[in-house]
């Protein structure tokens, strides 16, 4: 019979497995191979992967504001822009910073926490409904300052080009072929790890003091502040730290495009993307979060296009809007979505307490 540890021992292993396939993937991206040598189509896995990774970061962002805290945030992709048109101002050759990607990386998410810390100070006091259309609403100032502010975002345009992530030529020699291929191994590998290191510094949090402070706050505002916790305190913490991380999701995603794309890109629709993301994991589960994230978008950048290719390919060019698997992918994910609000509404890996929770009111009901 399994010790105590089994399961713990297991789960870890299955993540060490996981970390050392993403690690080699670059290199050996068997997937993409299997794809080709059967349907015939370029997959390329390992491009659409540091999106997933960009996004499963700007998630874990989410996670830590609506999972832990219990603060109901719809406007993630305001600081998410944030992130990505300080990286721009910071960098481009249009400004005289231009302090690098590595630079960036350190001073969007500051610039992202900041505009947070100045959102959360005044109405970080109201609860619910409330907060959530506050924070909707400052998504829709940000995306349309960015868009008038001509003068300083180049409005439609956006900031371009970003400069890739500097190199020693030592490193990257004097082929274009090779420069590029750098840059993007570059870019892969520093959001993966950025991803893990934020995945393993929540772990700490969860069995930290703060960690319980922001649970008992989700449950009981009230009773958290009767056993001695200051809420007001503890939701700006989170409220801050949450849209500092979402701003560095934010740089990464403009580096990795080159350009911060136009504003109307980070609209409501990406704050309830990042939303679904931790509501088909789990809430609360970082596990659940990562699953989340990466059947999201896998779904959305991997599968749908291939699918969308095999199809068009299968019809002989035809231009068929029902031939088209792009215009079917959100009914499809939306039924999907119901469903799992009706049978599974924990998610897909929830929390243990969360699950418990539910599972108690089934059983009461």
């Amino acid at each position: 019979m399994p010790g105590p540890g089994a399961g713990w021992r297991r789960y870890v292993r299955l993540e060490t497995v996981a970390i050392a396939v993403l690690l080699i993937y670059p290199f050996a991206p068997a997937l993409d191979w299997v794809v080709e040598a059967v349907a015939g189509a370029p997959l390329r896995l390992d491009r659409q992967l540091v999106n997933i990774y960009i996004f499963a970061i700007l998630a874990l962002a989410l996670n830590l504001q609506v999972g832990y805290a219990g603060l109901l945030q719809l406007g993630i992709a305001a600081f998410f822009a944030i992130g990505a048109f300080s990286t721009g101002i910071l960098t481009v050759e249009k400004y005289p910073f231009q302090i690098g990607f590595w630079g960036a990386v350190l001073a969007a998410p500051l610039c992202a926490g900041l505009s947070g810390l100045a959102l959360g100070a005044p109405t970080i006091r109201l609860r619910g409904d409330y907060l959530a259309i506050v924070t909707l609403g400052f998504g829709e100032v940000v995306r349309v300052v960015l868009l008038n502010l001509e003068a300083i975002t180049d409005g439609p345009r956006g900031l371009n080009p970003i400069p890739e992530p500097w190199l020693p030529a030592w490193l990257v020699g004097s082929d274009t072929q090779a420069t590029g291929r750098a840059s993007f191994l570059t870019m892969y590998y520093v959001a993966l790890a950025l991803l893990v290191t934020l995945v393993v510094v929540f772990q700490n949090l969860e069995r930290s003091r703060l960690g319980r402070a922001f649970v008992a706050l989700r449950e009981d505002e009230l009773a958290s502040a009767c056993m001695g916790l200051n809420p007001v305190r503890s939701k700006l913490f989170a409220f801050t730290i949450g849209a500092g991380i979402a701003g560095l999701a934010g740089a990464l995603y403009s580096t990795n495009l080159t350009t911060t794309a136009e504003p109307n890109t980070y609209d409501f629709s990406y704050s309830i993307m990042v939303l679904c993301c931790l509501i088909i994991g789990g809430l609360g589960s970082l596990r659940g979060v990562l699953i989340g994230a990466f059947v999201l978008l896998g779904f959305d950048n991997v599968l749908s296009p291939l699918l969308t290719s095999l199809m068009q390919r299968a019809s002989h060019g035809s231009s068929s809007v029902f031939l088209t698997f792009s215009n079917w992918r959100w009914m499809i994910f939306g039924l999907v979505l119901v469903l799992m609000m009706r049978f599974r509404p924990e998610g897909l890996w929830p929390s243990s307490r969360l699950k418990a929770e539910l599972h108690h009111q089934e059983e009461t009901t």
